[in-house]
């Protein structure tokens, strides 16, 4: 059950799709003086290094964030992939990019520190930090104590579909849920819509950003089939991002360890989103797909409802 480590997978081309729209519904959202209350259900350590054995062994980030810096944030003086980057996907460079005051990306904030970076004190908004790994949990503890955020944050080694419960309604009525669980049982994928179908209940005018990997597998189709209508059924806005970096060349290149195609494609699905989020997506996303495409099956999307 734990041998899912988001440290193999972090800054790949599904972190760069959440962590955009991750990024701009917190912009939205603490636009308004009201304290806003944020829970990640599925946390991981919070904080990875690029350069470090997870990472360096995947080589995910390679056709991720690494790419993306490449081409759109270069170090010498050759002109960036494209000229004029989306706002939103700026937005994410940059924040990513204010982890490594080097100019080298040697790590990358997964999604705790990076809402907790965009988090007010002044407007006295929370972060509530749930996660179940037992090694991860040491890791997200240990990280989370050099912030000294003090009760801004909250860890909690718990089930998040469960440890969200006590959380909805927020005092302050404004709340953002994270919901990014590993999927590697597939128990997971039912336990996502029945969370949702809950917190809607409890709170139908918070926003719900749910994550999940674009797979051959029922399971994994149905997620956004099943939020689509529990959006529906509750009369609530929706909005359903997708991207896919398509099929890479399988040659591999000699003296160079062989490597799988491993994921190539995942969805946001958010409930209640703001307003200005499609027309973001629909510029940031065609940039993300020019840069980290790779070929045979690449795609992107964006639709709305509600």
């Amino acid at each position: 059950m734990f041998s899912y480590r988001h440290a193999f997978h972090a800054g790949n081309h599904a972190d760069v799709l959440k962590h955009t729209i991750l990024i701009a519904l917190l912009r939205h959202l603490t636009q308004k003086d009201a304290a806003l209350t944020v829970v990640d259900t599925h946390a991981g350590a919070g904080l990875y290094r690029l350069d470090g054995d997870y990472a360096g062994t995947s080589g995910e980030a390679a056709d991720g964030i690494l790419k993306l810096f490449s081409a759109l944030k270069p170090q010498h003086k050759s002109p960036p992939a494209i000229p004029e980057v989306a706002p939103a996907l700026q937005d994410y460079l940059d924040l990513v990019a204010s982890f490594n005051t080097s100019g080298n990306l040697k790590v990358y904030p997964g999604s705790p520190f990076i809402i907790q970076r965009l988090l007010r004190q002044e407007a006295r908004d929370k972060l509530k930090l749930f996660e179940l790994h037992p090694t991860d949990i040491k890791s997200l503890v240990a990280n989370i104590a050099q912030l000294k955020a003090g009760r801004q944050v909250a860890v909690a080694r718990e089930d998040g579909f469960e440890g969200l419960k006590a959380f909805l309604p927020p005092p302050a009525r404004r709340a953002l849920v994270l919901i990014d669980p590993s999927y590697e049982i597939k128990s997971d994928y039912p336990k996502v819509t029945a969370s949702i179908q809950d917190s809607l209940k409890r709170f139908a005018t918070g926003s719900y950003a749910v994550w999940y990997p674009v797979i051959p597998r029922p399971e994994a189709h149905e997620v956004p089939r099943r939020l689509k209508t529990l959006a529906t059924q509750a009369g609530k806005p929706w909005l359903h991002a997708t991207l896919s970096i398509g099929q890479a060349d399988e040659r591999n290149v000699p003296g160079e360890p062989a490597r799988g195609q491993g994921l190539t494609a995942s969805g946001m699905f958010v409930i209640n989103p703001p307003h200005t989020l499609k027309a973001a997506l629909l510029l940031a996303l065609p940039q993300m797909l020019k840069v980290l495409g790779r070929g045979r099956g690449e795609s992107q999307a964006v639709e709305a409802g509600g």
